[in-house]
């Protein structure tokens, strides 16, 4: 009997993965389907409901006000990009493997071999803080109406100080060794900001949280003889010391931003204010 129950919990953690897997999917294939002027889902100043903002629409604030505005606060948003089916593939893959280890609380392989001494982080709440479509970490700021929430590829604890590790995976296929100095200035900085609002999120639900976070680099290689049917991958583990003192700040300006009733200004390196200033300058001209 317990054989038995051994292998249906096994089915159900299995198609679990694979249902979130089509979800994620499908949500990316959907989102394809622009909607140039949204009426749903707006930010609302009077409101006293808490309006969810995402890591990733922070993120989008940082980048440039004028276009967090238009999209949250008036509905239009920038048109989206084709989806990343082969990068969720890997994510989902990795997931598989480190659950096994979190299940049975024992290190991955690949974490022995980086002299790490970490397990995957086992807590009930795990899968919804992985899910940033329906859940994700979440905290309702005080004084203002927002709640900040953001998806984790995993999190690990540390053996020794039992701190919280945050992890994200990273896919890419590139000629040589990567390294977070080969990536150029902006993509490092938003990578180093994306693990310091999840470090941010966790120490605001109580948890002591490591400064250290860790990407888990796979790179498909491209100097193999032929494809045949696989990709091949180098996976490096990269460490990024982080900082999470600038994030509250942040959360406050983004809610004053969406407060104001005036369009703010677009910022001097954001491609999509300049694309549109070109395009209104020839419209004009005519």
């Amino acid at each position: 009997m317990q054989l038995l129950h051994n292998f249906f919990s096994f089915l159900k953690k299995e198609f679990h993965n694979c249902n979130n897997y089509c979800k994620k999917v499908s949500s990316q294939k959907t989102s394809q389907k622009y909607n140039a002027q949204r009426v749903k889902g707006l930010y609302d100043p009077l409101s006293k409901e808490f309006f969810k903002l995402s890591r990733s629409k922070l993120e989008s604030f940082l980048r440039c006000a004028r276009c967090f505005y238009l999209d949250r606060r008036l509905g239009v948003g920038h048109p989206p990009g084709y989806p990343f089916s082969l990068n969720i593939a890997v994510d989902t893959l990795l997931k598989k493997e480190f659950d096994k280890c979190r299940a049975e609380q024992m290190p991955h392989l690949f974490c022995i071999e980086n002299g790490l001494d970490v397990i995957p982080f086992k807590d009930d709440l795990i899968d919804s803080w992985r899910d940033s479509l329906h859940g994700g970490i979440q905290y309702e700021v005080p004084n203002t109406n927002l709640m900040l929430y953001g998806g984790v590829d995993d999190i690990w604890v540390d053996s020794k100080t039992n701190e919280l590790i945050i992890v994200d995976y990273k896919e890419t296929s590139k000629i040589g060794a990567i390294s977070l100095d080969s990536l150029n200035d902006e993509q490092r900085a938003s990578y180093k900001r994306q693990v310091e609002i999840y470090q941010w999120l966790l120490r605001k639900n109580g948890f002591s949280v490591s400064n250290t976070a860790f990407f888990v680099y796979c790179n498909a290689l491209t100097c193999l003889d032929s494809f045949n049917k696989y990709l091949k991958f180098d996976i490096s583990l990269l460490a990024e010391n982080g900082d999470d003192s600038w994030v509250e700040s942040a959360i406050m300006n983004a809610y004053y931003c969406l407060q104001s009733i005036e369009i703010p200004q677009s910022a001097e390196k954001c491609s999509y204010c300049q694309y549109w200033n070109a395009v209104t300058k020839h419209i004009n001209n005519k």
